[in-house]
């Protein structure tokens, strides 16, 4: 499947400020809107995915940077931007080391994650994460339950 062929049924953006707080802001952001969308098998691991992108974004680029989620029919496709030059690569670190493995953390949640460059400049991070059917929206409003009076 490519998403990026198929329309979103859902959407959202925003930019990011190069503060830690950031980083918090997305995690709120992506958990609040996927569970809106009823993506909430896919919750946790979108939130870890951009969570790593978004520290690697202000960590290395220390500039701001734009995220965007869409979704539908089961799968959610995520885009990191941020200005800075090079192309993030995935490190092998000492088993000791306390850091340096968010995007072995993306590669092993995600279903499928690359990097491209715009023309412009800068670069984008993206990521699809899977699932084998259609999202489960609640209802838009309380289904109202009978006693059997």
């Amino acid at each position: 499947m490519a998403p990026l062929d198929v329309a979103p049924e859902y959407a959202t953006e925003c930019l990011l400020s190069a503060a830690p707080a950031s980083v918090r802001a997305a995690r709120s952001l992506v958990r609040r809107e996927l569970s809106m969308w009823g993506a909430h098998d896919l919750v946790d691991d979108c939130v870890l995915i951009v969570s790593e992108l978004v520290t690697n974004a202000i960590r290395h680029g220390g500039a701001a940077c734009a995220l965007r989620i869409r979704g539908g029919e089961g799968f959610v496709h995520g885009e990191l931007f941020d200005p800075g030059a090079g192309t993030p690569r995935v490190r092998v670190r000492d088993m000791e080391a306390t850091g340096g493995r968010g995007l072995q953390i993306v590669g092993s949640l995600a279903d499928d994650w690359g990097v491209t460059h715009p023309a412009a400049g800068g670069k984008t991070v993206w990521f699809v994460l899977t699932l084998p059917g259609p999202f489960r929206r609640p209802p838009m409003f309380p289904v109202p339950r009978h006693s059997g009076e």
